[in-house]
Parts: C-alpha cells; sequence; structure tokens
C-alpha cells in the first residue's frame, strides 16, 4: 500500500489530465448542425383559409295586401318583415297574423300578404306537360329532347347547342353532325322527331 500513498498524487494527476483529454476528444467529435432544407414535396403546405364568398342581395317580390307590390332588393339575411317593410308596410285590411313575419327569404321568392279572409294560395311550381307526338327537334326545349330514348342531359344540351350555333335543322339526318349522336341513336328517335 506504500506505493498507492507514493504515487497518489501522479495517478490523480493521470486521471485528471486523462478526464481533460477525454472531454476534449468528445468536445471535438460533437457533430456539426445539418442545415434542414425543406424541398417542395416535404414543404408544409400553407394553411390559407378559402373566403367564403359574400351571398348578394336578394330579389323578392312582395304582392297583395301591401302599399306598393313590386320586386325589391333586400340584403342578405332579410326576413319577411323586412320585405314587407320595402314594399311600404301592410295596408289596412292586410291579415298578417296568417304569414310568418320572421321566416327568412329567399333570392327570385314571392312573398305575398293575403288580405283578411283571403286564403294564401300555395303555389306549385308551374310543370309543363311533355309535348304530344313528334318531338321537334328544332323547338324543343332540353326537357323534350332528354325525354327521348337514347339522349340525355348532356346529348340534349349538344343539340341545342348545335341548333344555336347553325340554325334549324333542315333533316332529321343533320342530327348526325351533332356530336355523340350516331346511327344507332338517330335509329331510336327516328320516329318521335320532326324537324317541323
Amino acid at each position: 500500500m506504500k506505493w498507492f500513498e507514493r504515487y497518489r498524487a501522479v495517478l490523480f494527476f493521470v486521471c485528471v489530465v486523462a478526464a481533460m483529454l477525454g472531454l476534449a476528444l468528445f468536445e471535438g467529435r460533437r457533430p456539426e448542425p445539418v442545415p434542414l432544407i425543406l424541398t417542395p414535396s416535404s414543404s408544409p403546405a400553407p394553411t390559407w383559409a378559402e373566403p367564403t364568398p359574400t351571398p348578394g342581395p336578394l330579389r323578392v317580390y312582395v304582392s297583395g295586401a301591401v302599399q306598393y307590390p313590386d320586386v325589391y332588393t333586400l340584403p342578405p339575411g332579410s326576413i319577411v318583415k323586412d320585405a314587407l317593410l320595402a314594399a311600404g308596410g301592410a295596408v289596412a285590411e292586410a291579415d298578417l297574423a296568417s304569414i310568418n313575419l320572421a321566416r327568412p327569404v329567399a333570392d327570385g321568392e314571392q312573398v305575398h300578404v293575403p288580405r283578411t279572409g283571403e286564403q294564401n294560395p300555395v303555389r306549385l311550381p308551374s310543370v309543363e306537360p311533355l309535348p304530344v307526338g313528334k318531338v321537334n327537334i328544332n323547338t324543343a326545349d332540353r326537357a323534350a329532347l332528354e325525354a327521348l330514348p337514347g339522349i340525355g342531359p348532356e346529348l340534349a344540351q349538344r343539340i341545342l347547342d348545335y341548333r344555336q350555333a347553325h340554325g334549324p335543322f333542315a333533316q332529321i339526318s343533320d342530327l348526325l353532325n351533332v356530336t355523340g349522336i350516331g346511327p344507332g341513336i338517330l335509329d331510336k328517335i327516328r320516329d318521335e322527331i320532326t324537324t317541323y
């Protein structure tokens, strides 16, 4: 044990030097920071919110027991009462209890204010009957053309577009000039159409 006491100071010095050397080597081997390069595929996509479209003004036809029946332009979010006020208000014989003044109105709507004793008629959308007999391809609307066998919405629109660009069809076979109509489709509808 005497040798340990004799060399204790030297041993301590060697340990301190070794520790300092190890620390210096460790510090020297510290990895350098790698710059982060974002490629277009790895870069985060911007998170911009799509702007919400601003609703446009509402055009409402106010009729019945009001001061000035007419079409009025109202701001978005308007209710029946706003439409009534735009028309100058109700007349004395108006039956306001039969309508909902708090109901929101829609663009293109008719607000009818009934008179006392008048029944508020329910207006159903008008439905035009399908043509009886042959369909005139020079005057038929899209719905009539779509009703033909093999003609859907797309072909009906192409017929209308062709007719608008080139004028009326002189003969039934001129339908072959419309993109998408071939001899097979023409044979299906030949007996159901006319040009006059």
